[in-house]
């Protein structure tokens, strides 16, 4: 069965409240035939008679009563969604789900929050953090909207943004007597490591390439001590229980803290970071709110370089 339109309902609710058909017709702009025809077709699609001319106006019907009704109802449920929708749009209220790596809660996500709740407090925001292969297939699934990853990712059914952040990694140890020079793989190789990332040593892109680069030289990686976290290796590295690689935005502030020290590699090993969405999905206003203001933030980040501190000394 087709269903009355909006503007039916809203003729047959003003010729009631009115009670002539051309006083409607005079509130809703319209010509009177044309008003007393739409509402002829509503009576003709209910298949009732809604309302009885007198000679005082229109008269409803007891069908009309019960009608009135429900189609106030209906117009209040409709207006609620155009409100809703319209409070979305200007990121009003709603939730966001959004995925990260896993170690963005160190230097990037309180910020974040932070700035996004004081533009829009009435939105919910919902983190996951997880390995970048991870949110990759939440958001490839439908399970999240978007996410913030580590290059390089599989990318099928993704859209990948260009590099938003760019991270370096550095050697850090508590030893004083730290070259402050970059350190190439010979050096690298003869230091007691303490390397991150134990779950996915082969699918961790640091992991991959000192593999590569110790074979190059004919060299073997042998770390003494795997973990999970980049963290907790500096903090075993802060206990002089080995050295380690860190991302420098990852370690940054618990090297200040421990008063480790730390040196570039050479070659320099760069972590490049980007937003990835479903391919052919729609991304909410909140979420695009949520990624421009991430972005800003990444853009301030990316001035603190690891490369930048040394030309500074």
């Amino acid at each position: 069965m087709p269903l009355p339109s909006v503007r039916q309902l809203e003729y047959f609710i003003s010729a009631a409240r009115v009670g002539t058909f051309a006083g409607a017709a005079a509130e809703n702009h319209i010509a009177q035939p044309s008003l007393s025809e739409q509402i002829g077709n509503l009576e003709k699609l209910l298949q009732v008679k809604l309302f009885t001319r007198t000679s005082r106006g229109l008269q409803l019907t007891d069908a009309g009563k019960q009608t009135l009704q429900l189609a106030e109802e209906a117009l209040r449920g409709i207006r609620d969604v155009a409100e809703w929708s319209r409070r979305l749009s200007a990121v009003e209220v709603g939730r966001l789900s959004f995925g990260t790596f896993s170690s963005a809660h160190l230097y990037l996500l309180t910020d974040l929050i932070r700035e996004f709740r004081a533009l829009h407090p009435e939105v919910r925001v919902q983190i996951i953090g997880l390995n970048s292969s991870e949110v990759a297939t939440a958001v490839r699934e439908g399970d999240l909207e978007a996410g913030l990853i580590q290059l390089p990712v599989d990318d099928r059914g993704l859209e990948v943004s260009p590099s938003v952040f760019t991270d370096q990694v550095v050697y850090v140890s508590a030893d004083p007597m730290t070259e402050p020079g970059p350190l190439d793989v010979e050096a690298l190789m003869q230091r007691p490591l303490i390397l991150s990332e134990s779950s996915w040593a082969l699918g961790d892109p640091l992991r991959t390439s000192l593999l590569e680069r110790s074979q190059r030289a004919g060299l073997r990686l042998d770390p003494v001590i795997e973990v999970e976290f980049q963290t907790h290796a500096l903090h075993l590295a802060a206990e002089g229980l080995g050295d380690t690689l860190v991302s420098y935005h990852v370690g940054r502030e618990l090297i200040e803290q421990r008063g480790l020290h730390w040196a570039p590699l050479t070659p320099p090993y760069f972590e490049h970071y980007a937003f990835i969405s479903k391919k052919g999905g729609a991304i909410s206003p909140a979420t695009s709110e949520f990624m421009r203001i991430a972005h800003g933030l990444m853009e301030r980040l990316s001035a603190i370089t690891p490369t930048a501190l040394v030309a500074d000394g």
